[in-house]
């Protein structure tokens, strides 16, 4: 059983549109006196180059052809229907695009004296990554809920940068404090969402101060980090109002005897 619309309603746009619709089809049985139903699976996209949808296989036919089932009655006659319920226009929808490959993925921060840091947070040069400009943020004896027992290091959106509010951005990056001696790096694994009101993103105890001092300041009292990135994304969303749906758009070809 398959339900066609008439292509030339979806020519009174331009561009044509797409109607997107549940079908529920019924085969009459006269001797139990209600519908057999079956609905097909999700919403169907009816449109110019797809204009039938419908199901291969209803009914077998030795079942319905045998009157003695009540699906043929009467002399041969048979009843069938279909609801044809139409979806309310698209009012919203969001455009997602992913930058999974960079040209330089790897931003290296290098920190002199560390020993010796009197601010309590030191900031990195501003860098660009998917469009984007970033900057890191380090908290060398931790930020205010580290205890001052914990290096704090988080990734921030450039002031330029803030997302709108049908924005956000999607960061899947690896974080790594390096050792001088190239055998112990700490490591951790970040992905997470910026909004216009997420516009930080990071570690409070991101590795231990006393574990920093003894394995990854070099003879010089330097210390490295360094931010891979591997995705970067940019959503935008949006809407429109919609169009309240008229009766006229709901299509019941149901028999008026349908019985539940």
């Amino acid at each position: 059983m398959y339900v066609e619309i008439d292509s030339e309603s979806l020519m009174t746009y331009t561009p044509p549109t797409e109607v997107f619709a549940e079908l529920r089809f019924f085969v009459y049985n006269k001797k139990a006196n209600k519908y057999f139903t079956i609905q097909d699976v999700g919403v169907k996209p009816f449109s110019a180059l797809k204009t039938r949808w419908g199901l291969q296989q209803v009914l077998p036919c030795v079942t319905f052809n045998n009157p003695n089932n009540g699906y043929i009655f009467e002399g041969g006659q048979c009843e069938f229907g279909v609801d044809v319920i139409v979806a309310p226009s698209l009012t919203n929808w969001e455009v997602l695009s992913f930058t999974k490959k960079h040209s330089d993925p790897v931003f290296s921060w290098t920190i002199k004296s560390f020993s010796d840091l009197k601010e309590d947070v030191q900031i990195s040069n501003s860098f660009p990554m998917g469009g984007i400009e970033w900057f890191l943020e380090l908290y060398p004896k931790g930020d205010f809920s580290a205890d001052g027992k914990w290096l704090s290091i988080y990734l921030d959106l450039a002031d330029d940068d803030e997302p709108e509010a049908d924005e956000k951005i999607f960061v899947q990056a690896s974080f790594r404090v390096l050792d001088p001696l190239g055998s112990n790096h700490t490591e951790v694994q970040f992905a997470t969402w910026y909004t216009e009101e997420t516009q930080s993103s990071g570690w409070s105890e991101f590795l231990s101060l006393a574990e920093l001092q003894k394995v990854y300041l070099d003879k010089e009292d330097t210390l490295k980090v360094e931010v891979e990135f591997r995705v970067v994304s940019s959503t935008k969303y949006s809407s429109t109002e919609a169009d309240p749906v008229e009766e006229e758009e709901w299509v019941q070809l149901t028999p008026k005897k349908y019985i539940d």
